[in-house]
């Protein structure tokens, strides 16, 4: 009985290796599925604590820009709210970035004894902040509730936006991760990077403030087309959508999917020896 054959010939890893990510779907799905299971594992309140971040952050949020600084909401939506819209995209961005970014690092037994295409491994890792999205779309759900607010047909774009947010973090992350697997250092920079860029971003202000003519520089920063994005989809004629900044930030974001594949690709080779 013929029985199948087992062929190895030079660079056939490659060769095929963008077929390879769907042949080890399963793989994506364990993986993902055990990034989750761990996240909420021994956790006391579980799942709740993907309510109360967002909601504790979104109240101090309020309380500065609102009646410290007292900067203007969008049209006449309750300040809460529109914060609560842009904190949604961030948290999604930064917790993916966060996951993508440690991701091999943490996988290192897995990625030392296994072949498959590597990465599997940082795009599993950014689901557990889908995870939490939804979670966090229940407060929102409820902010609307509370103050009556009902959103319009932009609502239904609101996915085109959860899509720029997952690839505005998966760029980065690849890149950070691969060269995290040489310097270790990059471990203790990424936390210090997403902090500052809460800052830079239009979580707590409406980047409506930032005057016209720095409007285009600003949206250097991919997240300020995302963050509007949301805004707009979620608080609907509320606000008005600035689409140069939105399609700079898409063109930025662009840009940095492809430096971050193609230097996870280039150091791919080596994962297995470094870490």
């Amino acid at each position: 009985m013929m029985r199948d054959a087992l062929i190895i010939e030079p660079g056939r890893a490659e060769a095929h290796y963008w077929r390879d990510l769907w042949r080890y779907r399963e793989l994506f799905l364990v993986l993902a599925w055990r990034d989750v299971a761990v996240r909420y594992k021994q956790t006391v309140i579980g799942l709740a604590w993907a309510l109360i971040q967002p909601l504790a952050t979104m109240m101090v949020f309020t309380f500065i820009f609102s009646k410290v600084a007292n900067l203007p909401t969008e049209g006449s939506v309750p300040y809460a709210l529109m914060v609560y819209a842009g904190l949604m995209p961030w948290q999604l961005f930064a917790t993916a970035l966060t996951g993508a970014s440690n991701s091999l690092v943490g996988n290192a037994n897995l990625i030392s004894k296994v072949y498959f295409p590597r990465l599997i491994v940082p795009a599993s890792a950014v689901v557990v902040a889908f995870v939490d999205f939804l979670i966090g779309f229940a407060i929102l759900a409820g902010l609307m509730v509370w103050y009556r607010f009902v959103p319009g047909w932009e609502i239904l774009m609101l996915p085109l936006f959860v899509m720029l947010a997952f690839l505005a973090s998966l760029g980065p992350g690849l890149w950070i991760t691969a060269l995290n697997v040489k310097y270790r250092d990059f471990r203790y920079l990424i936390p210090f990077m997403v902090q500052f860029g809460l800052y830079l971003s239009p979580v707590g202000f409406s980047s409506a403030v930032i005057p016209e003519h720095l409007r285009l520089i600003y949206s250097l920063n991919p997240i300020v087309g995302v963050i509007d994005g949301f805004r707009w989809a979620i608080l609907g004629g509320q606000t008005n959508l600035h689409i140069p900044g939105l399609v700079l930030s898409c063109l930025v974001i662009v840009f940095f999917l492809w430096v971050g594949v193609r230097q996870f690709r280039k150091m791919e080779k080596s994962f297995a020896d470094l870490i």
